[in-house]
């Protein structure tokens, strides 16, 4: 086996230049040591232009099944005959949806090692999804990967999963590919005096974003010139506009949509927030260690993995504004603990290169194989 690539088929939902688990599945495939790896990705529903111009300038194969609806899984067909076709070693798959359909199709087809990613744990009161986890795709896969811990954790108290099959491998930092040059202040006719708070997240319920927003109400009282920017879109941006008009600070806060450049936004920022009611390993937190850019964020899932408070960043509870103002304000007042703050977490950075955590996976991935073919 060590003598000839392994054929390996990442498989995921969408594939997407924005939010965490999306970005990575499609830069770990496209990082993948091509000298042993032989990388394929299906993406079971869609995929931007941009990401899968990404893809395809990497060499990586692409396909896409075009899956419209949850239950539409007769496009999903496709995805049994590829692997029995082209007798891949491995099928690594992100996310519940496609963990599902790929334990079930790599089972079928008889693939040696199936591996079950799991982003963000989030399943508490879920007892469909917990069932499935602990029953069927942790019986059919030959390992879990959690991104944290904490995620493991959750995953053999509350699922069942055996703790022997589950792998802690965090998200890597994936660089935007986004265009270079610019500048966020310009655009938004800022000058450097200006303190602007920067946010990278889809606007999903368990980004608690009306809570970031709650705080910078809170800061404006001490700090009146301070803007909010927040890079992303998703189901709740109405309520979030509607909560902007209703606490009159439409004036300070930007929400810039959807963007490829959050790498050059955070070059323009004082200090990057997250404010989430859970996380699993949130690659925003990487991308303002890259940016050395001061994080202030809230010490859920596996956040804590990465931030060590007061160190290379800023703790604070969920739902709790209060607190997150006062530690976006010390960071903003003082400028020796925000130089601190972003050396520090910038000197954490190497472990979570791309590369670095790629390299992990191709090893895991030959490991695995070389485990089911050893004698018994």
């Amino acid at each position: 086996m060590a003598d000839r690539r392994l054929r390996v088929l990442f498989v995921m939902d969408h594939v997407a230049s924005w939010g965490g688990a999306e970005r990575f599945a499609a830069g770990l495939a496209a990082h993948m040591p091509r000298e042993e790896i032989e990388p394929w990705l299906c993406c079971t529903r869609s995929g931007d232009d941009h990401a899968v111009s990404a893809l395809l300038d990497a060499g990586v194969r692409y396909v896409s099944l075009g899956r419209r609806a949850k239950w539409d899984v007769h496009r999903l067909l496709p995805l049994f005959d590829m692997v029995r076709r082209e007798r891949f070693d491995v099928i690594h798959s992100h996310m519940f949806g496609s963990n599902v359909w790929s334990s079930l199709a790599g089972r079928a087809c008889r693939v040696p090692v199936i591996i079950a990613h799991e982003h963000n744990w989030s399943y508490t009161g879920d007892r469909l999804r917990m069932w499935l986890d602990g029953h069927l795709i942790s019986r059919f896969a030959t390992c879990f990967v959690a991104v944290s811990e904490a995620n493991r954790q959750r995953m053999i108290k509350l699922e069942g999963v055996p703790a022997e099959t589950i792998k802690v491998i965090p998200t890597a930092y994936v660089p935007h590919l986004g265009p270079v040059d610019g500048n966020i202040r310009d655009e938004l006719g800022l000058s450097a005096e200006v303190p602007v708070i920067g946010v990278a997240a889809v606007m999903r319920k368990e980004k608690a974003l009306e809570v970031m927003l709650d705080a910078h109400a809170r800061l404006l009282g001490r700090l009146p010139a301070a803007r909010l920017v927040i890079a992303g879109d998703g189901p709740c941006r109405p309520a979030l506009e509607h909560q902007i008009d209703r606490l009159g600070i439409a004036a300070n806060v930007h929400l810039l949509g959807r963007r490829n450049d959050v790498d050059q936004i955070l070059q323009g920022v004082d200090v990057g927030a997250l404010c989430s009611d859970w996380e699993g390993s949130p690659l925003f937190v990487l991308e303002c260690k890259a940016a050395r850019v001061p994080v202030v964020a809230t010490a859920v899932g596996g956040v804590s993995e990465l931030v060590e408070n007061g160190r290379t960043g800023l703790l604070v509870p969920p739902r709790d504004p209060a607190a997150l103002a006062e530690a976006i304000e010390r960071v903003l007042t003082n400028r020796e603990l925000s130089a601190r703050l972003a050396a520090e977490a910038a000197s954490d950075l190497e472990q979570f290169e791309i590369a670095s955590v790629a390299r992990r996976f191709a090893d895991l991935y030959r490991q695995l194989v070389a485990d089911t073919v050893a004698p018994a």
